[in-house]
């Protein structure tokens, strides 16, 4: 998927992520304004690029766009790491040294996490076998709870 995020589109970005609702440049701007001396035309341009780039779908309302998200913070993220893994000339080694960074909270994060994929694959039980035994809207419940 995509390059990283530059500083000032990662800083927006994470505005429309956490809002999570349809944003305005003016809305982006205000916010940026407390941290540093922004003008509202860079915030345009920015949010125009992430536009152009496919991160941001945007509408018209009234003499302005509104800009939403296409996908999440999550989502991202996962295609950064998945995009820089599938780089590596070997990639055990390489994930062997990404777990040997995490700590102890984010090791049992990704414990969770491989859990629920493993529940959710043909494999492992699967999606028919939860649906039996009446654990597929639980684990759905966990998954979306990360979101």
């Amino acid at each position: 998927m995509p390059r990283q995020l530059g500083e000032l589109e990662d800083a927006v970005m994470t505005r429309v992520w956490q809002w999570n609702r349809p944003v305005t440049v003016r809305e982006v701007l205000e916010d940026l304004q407390q941290e540093r001396s922004i003008a509202y035309t860079t915030v345009m341009t920015v949010m125009d690029n992430l536009h152009q780039k496919g991160w941001v779908r945007r509408e018209v309302s009234g003499r302005a766009y509104r800009y939403t998200a296409v996908s999440t913070r999550a989502a991202y993220s996962a295609a950064l790491m998945n995009e820089a893994w599938s780089k590596s000339d070997n990639p055990a080694a390489a994930l062997v040294a990404f777990f040997g960074m995490m700590s102890a909270e984010q090791r049992e994060a990704l414990s969770d996490a491989v859990r629920v994929v493993q529940r959710d694959t043909p494999e492992h039980g699967g999606e028919e076998a939860r649906e039996e035994s009446g654990e597929g809207r639980a684990a759905e419940g966990e998954a979306g709870a990360g979101r």
